[in-house]
């Protein structure tokens, strides 16, 4: 057919091409143009042509007869887009709520089993150490902290070998693992095996579930092997993750001043710009801050900056980072200059509404101080002390040390040396338990979600898995420690963003329609112009593909208008034209996109629902019997459209590798009642009608 449709379209054309040659040799041999009406002679000669080649060859008067036949068991309504994306954002905050619901069953056990617990000095317990699992001497025998532990592929897993009755723990390389404080924290935490595997029970779809504890090991479920790099270093610490961070502090404004003074010189600056880096790396999306090196002036690290903060966002923290390298150390350190700068940046930067409006501090990192500067605290700081200090001594001499004691003491924080790079990353995070006394002592137990992030563990057939994270603090409860705010360590679990868009059935977006969801921030949680790789189906990411703002996307939104009614969690109705390119950007399409958005409640997400105006604010709806459905699923020409899901496979381990059409047939016949399928036929429109042309 397609041979015969060329021969016949060639032949138009040359016969076009001929007539046309005819007349240009006429008009050059006389000099007289081509009359126009000859022009419009030809023109509808070859478009009756091709229309006719055309209705004879695609089959479009068959397909209409094919329609018509079915006319009356199909309708076409509009689609409501406010009332799409309230439903939608409901189910999506349905299935949130079942993963906190899991995460908090894991708080409760664990501060329980905690309350039960008294620790023991001298307690000798051996436990799966995930590094250690299966592995044996030269004479055969299991290593210490490294029994049988029975590894099965799971497909649930992307067939990773796992134990889904254990969990397992993993230790940081720089840590003893028989340390006290971690065989005694891992010893109480075991009763959180039968947790997991009661929430994986409940909630199939769920993949890891993991303790990350304050002390710096990691209790994963189900239990896997962790393989060291090539130089035999695992460096993953659970508390250096964005989902311990943020479940574990609320959000803050930073100063962190840096000693550049003469006797800085050398490694003493070394170990201060890796301690300057290091709090970086502890700040996230929701935290604000500055960096000032001072001796006797004040020079900013980024001069663009004076007198603000900013936020501590992946491209500000590398910004300030590659201006860090550029600090010399010179001159005499005038330290009251240094904090006198920063708390009226705090108070300033406060009073304008911008910042965390939350925790403030102030981190200085020298290698002594002359004085205790109590006249600048007490004319700043006091009696309220609601900017914490946070003093890090460089290097092994401790002459200075109690004048940096009493500031932080005197301040509600804390007081660390750092003699050695290898002290750095260790001595940092104690300010982090710092700032979660008052969560723990008020029993804040806030659900947080982290941005979209990728997880390598978790690479499918399309490439690394992109990921979200639920995580919440898990408090001290014994009555000796409950005033002090201890901070036990944080609970999570991962939610595939996949499994979110399972809960948006493309079907109901019509033509050139799609959802999206977005942080509080503005950062992209899903959308289909979300590209976080370089190429599709490597595993080469961008540097920031975490931090892409709803405005890199949508960018005819040159107002925000769009972007800051979803950051704002507003519910409401946007317009505007776009350009959408499709054929794999070999072609563009001008249309008007009309927005719906909402919140999505318990989250920090907005869901947003973009339809093109004309077809795609239709929906093709059948009334059918299940009767007459099922008819047409048996014929043997019935497909689905591509990438549609009608049914819900990853719920239950018998149907993950179950097709759509065998899932909707086994649904109907009422022969699978535990899948998850919409309750009527006439939720599945994309079925085609026997003998239809499915690009029609």
């Amino acid at each position: 057919m397609i041979l015969n449709l060329l021969r016949a379209f060639w032949g138009v054309f040359f016969i076009f091409w001929t007539a046309f040659n005819t007349a240009l040799v006429d008009v050059v041999g006389s000099e007289q143009q081509i009359p126009l009406s000859v022009v419009k002679l030809w023109a509808s000669a070859f478009g009756g042509e091709i229309k006719s080649i055309a209705a004879k060859y695609s089959g479009s008067q068959l397909l209409q007869k094919k329609y018509k036949e079915y006319e009356k068991d199909v309708s076409i309504e509009e689609i409501d887009g406010l009332q799409l994306v309230k439903k939608l954002a409901k189910s999506m905050e349905e299935m949130f709520h079942k993963k906190s619901e899991a995460v908090r069953r894991l708080v409760e056990a664990a501060e329980d089993a905690h309350l039960k617990h008294e620790f023991d000095a001298d307690l000798q317990y051996e436990y799966f150490n995930a590094v250690l699992i299966n592995e044996r001497d030269e004479e055969g025998n299991f290593l210490e902290l490294g029994k049988e532990f029975i590894l099965v592929p799971n497909d649930h897993f992307n067939n990773l070998p796992v134990n889904i009755s254990l969990s397992d723990v993993q230790v940081p390389t720089n840590m003893y693992n028989k340390d006290p404080a971690i065989v005694n924290g891992v010893f109480w935490s075991e009763s959180l095996n039968k947790v997991f595997v009661d929430n994986f029970d409940r909630d199939p779809s769920l993949i890891w579930q993991y303790f990350g504890s304050a002390k710096g090991f990691f209790r994963q479920y189900p239990g896997i092997k962790w393989e060291p790099d090539e130089n035999g270093v695992i460096a993953f610490d659970c508390r250096n993750r964005k989902w311990y961070i943020q479940a574990a502090t609320s959000p803050k404004d930073v100063v962190i001043l840096v000693d550049v003074s003469g006797s800085m010189k050398g490694l003493r600056l070394t170990i201060a710009k890796q301690t300057v880096s290091s709090i970086l790396d502890t700040l996230g999306d929701d935290d604000f801050f500055n960096i000032i090196a001072y001796n006797e002036e004040l020079h900013y690290v980024e001069p663009c900056l004076n007198g603000t903060l900013v936020q501590a966002d992946r491209a500000n923290k590398e910004h300030f980072r590659e201006h860090l390298n550029k600090l010399f150390a010179k001159g005499i350190g005038m330290l009251d200059i240094a904090l006198n700068e920063a708390f009226n940046i705090l108070s300033d930067f406060n009073h304008t509404g911008q910042g965390s409006i939350c925790s403030q501090a102030i981190m200085l990192i020298t290698d002594g101080a002359v004085d205790t500067y109590d006249t600048i605290f007490a004319k700043y700081n006091w009696p309220d002390r609601k900017v914490r200090m946070f003093t890090y001594l460089i290097g092994r001499e401790a002459a200075f040390a109690d004048n940096l004691k009493w500031m932080a003491c005197a301040n509600k924080g804390f007081f660390t040396q750092i003699s050695t790079l290898a002290d750095v990353q260790e001595n940092v995070m104690e300010y982090l338990h710092v700032l979660s006394r008052p969560k723990v002592i008020d029993q804040e137990h806030d659900v947080v979600w982290t941005e979209a992030y990728i997880d390598s563990t978790l690479a499918d057939d399309q490439g690394l898995v992109l990921m979200t994270t639920v995580a919440m603090p898990v408090f001290s409860k014994q009555n000796e420690t409950r005033s002090k705010g201890i901070l036990l360590g944080v609970v999570g679990t991962d939610v595939p963003v996949k499994e979110l868009l399972k809960a948006i059935p493309k079907y109901k977006l019509g033509i050139h329609g799609y959802a999206f969801a977005i942080t509080n921030n503005g950062y992209i949680l899903t959308h289909p112009e979300l590209r976080p790789l370089y190429e599709e189906g490597k595993k080469r990411r961008k540097p920031n593909y975490s931090s892409v703002d709803l405005s890199e996307v949508e960018w005819e939104d040159r107002d925000d208008v769009l972007r800051n009614a979803m950051v704002n969690r507003k519910t409401g109705k946007f317009s505007m034209e776009v350009k959408k390119t499709v054929d794999k950007g070999k072609r563009v399409l001008v249309m008007t996109n009309d927005y719906y958005y909402t919140d999505i409640r318990g989250t920090p997400f907005s869901l947003g629902v973009a339809l093109s105006r004309g077809h795609g604010k239709y929906f093709f709806r059948g009334n059918v019997t299940i009767e007459e459905g099922l008819h047409d699923l048996e014929h043997p020409d019935v497909s689905l459209a591509d990438e549609w899901s009608y049914c819900n496979t990853d719920v239950h381990p018998e149907h993950h590798q179950m097709a759509q059409l065998e899932a909707i047939k086994l649904y109907l016949t009422g022969k699978e009642p535990l899948l998850q399928c919409p309750r009527s036929t006439n939720e599945i429109p994309g079925v085609l009608l026997p003998g239809a042309d499915p690009f029609g």
